[in-house]
């Protein structure tokens, strides 16, 4: 191959790179589930009215903000069946939208349970609940070893393309790009500290959804 050519080829590779690394696919969060861990804190603490079962998902700063909701709602619910309904809703709604703020993650309303999260999430939260990580680890080892493999078997299959034959040399090109930001991506989900809210560092940590 050409010197001209590698090196465009090499720019290629730099470029789908950076802009693979630029947009990082999104995670799927169950925290504004009604199913989910952050609501039936809630509902637990508006039960017992210990306000502390719910401060753990919020930031520190925004203490006050929960403090005074759940005050109001404990206050609201004991005057009817209608009101006590509203005001938990109300209280709900106030938490996690003050819980995904403080992720950095925007409020689009409560979701209903038992909505479809993917295999990931209930394996987790099931670990956690039997103390048993191994369920997990197969799933994760499973789901890499396939992707992986897809992967690097279209990667192969495109790999001894004609030096002109320009297209299957793009072609190559992206293969090459998916293989390695795979590999990367996992490496570095692997070995990176999984992110919590913002700012959790300076206030001791918190769980994160």
């Amino acid at each position: 191959m050409r010197p001209r050519r590698i090196f465009k080829l090499n720019l290629a590779l730099v470029t789908f790179c950076a802009l693979a690394l630029l947009f990082p696919r999104g995670l799927l969060a169950h925290c504004d589930g009604m199913d989910g861990p952050v609501v039936k804190a809630a509902q637990k603490a508006l039960a017992t009215g210990n306000v502390n079962l719910i401060l753990i998902w919020v930031q520190k700063k925004d203490e006050p903000e929960i403090r005074k909701a759940f005050e109001k709602t404990l206050a609201v619910r004991k005057l009817s069946s209608g009101a006590k309904e509203l005001a938990d809703l109300y209280f709900l709604e106030t938490l996690v939208r003050v819980h995904r703020a403080g992720e950095g993650a925007p409020y689009t309303g409560l979701k209903p349970a038992g909505r479809d999260l993917g295999p990931a999430i209930p394996a987790g939260d099931r670990a956690i609940e039997t103390g048993s990580i191994e369920p997990v680890l197969k799933l994760l080892t499973d789901e890499v070893r396939g992707g992986a493999a897809a992967h690097f078997k279209e990667l192969i299959a495109k790999k001894n393309f004609r030096n002109d034959d320009v297209d299957a040399g793009r072609e190559y090109v992206k293969a090459y790009v998916e293989f390695i930001h795979y590999v990367e991506g996992i490496h570095q989900a692997s070995t990176n500290p999984a992110h919590g809210h913002s700012g959790e560092a300076e206030e001791g940590g918190s769980h994160r959804d």
